[in-house]
């Protein structure tokens, strides 16, 4: 197995590379994917949501208002403080236990974890950042996701700087350009993450955090 940290800023386009990725073959592990299903009503992450933060949070058919949620903690750095420590451990649990399931295979796994950290306790073999011009990614999540000006900035800001991301690469996917480029981008990713070594688990006294 290959394990690869695939990342990048929000409107980068990293949802778009991952599923290219899993195109060529590679077995995904989204974290976004994953913390949404752990907050579904009924899980415990769930529970502790509406416990620390009301019934504010919950839609009209009790299930969780993702907007409801984002419009507190993205103003309130105690409030994102107190959501993360709720969500990711019971993520980063479930994370280990999906890459733990592809150990004995030949498949490449991919990490898709916004906020990834290349010295983490996963121990990825290389870290992939798709990358993109922050007016640009402003410009997609205006047009494609309905935020206002004021809001995709303010979300932008709130991560860690494009330049940090940088930084932590390995590999960087350019995804400013047309389709045509991407793809080729992300054939020179496959080549790439295909000549690396198998992975080593990381030690056992690790402890999982998204």
């Amino acid at each position: 197995m290959k394990l690869i940290g695939l990342t990048g800023g929000i409107g980068a386009g990293k949802s778009t590379v991952s599923s290219r990725l899993r195109d060529r073959g590679a077995v995904i592990v989204d974290a976004d994917a994953i913390t949404k299903e752990l907050q579904q009503p009924g899980t415990d992450v769930f529970a502790a949501m509406v416990a620390r933060f009301g019934d504010v949070i919950l839609a009209p058919d009790g299930t969780l208002d993702r907007a409801a949620v984002a419009e507190i903690v993205f103003k309130d750095p105690e409030a994102l403080k107190a959501l993360n420590a709720i969500v990711h451990p019971a993520v980063g649990v479930e994370i280990l236990r999906r890459i733990q399931e592809q150990v004995e295979t030949d498949r490449v796994v991919v990490l898709d974890i916004p906020l990834l950290r290349k010295d983490g306790v996963y121990a990825v073999q290389g870290v992939l950042v798709v990358d993109t011009p922050i007016e640009e990614a402003v410009r997609r999540l205006v047009t494609y996701r309905a935020m206002s000006e004021d809001d995709a900035r303010a979300r932008i800001t709130n991560q860690i700087s494009r330049e940090q991301r940088l930084e932590m690469a390995d590999f960087v996917v350019d995804n400013s350009g047309s389709e045509d480029a991407l793809d080729e981008q992300v054939d020179s990713a496959w080549t790439w993450i295909s000549s690396l070594p198998d992975w080593t688990p990381p030690p056992a006294e690790a402890t999982p955090s998204a």
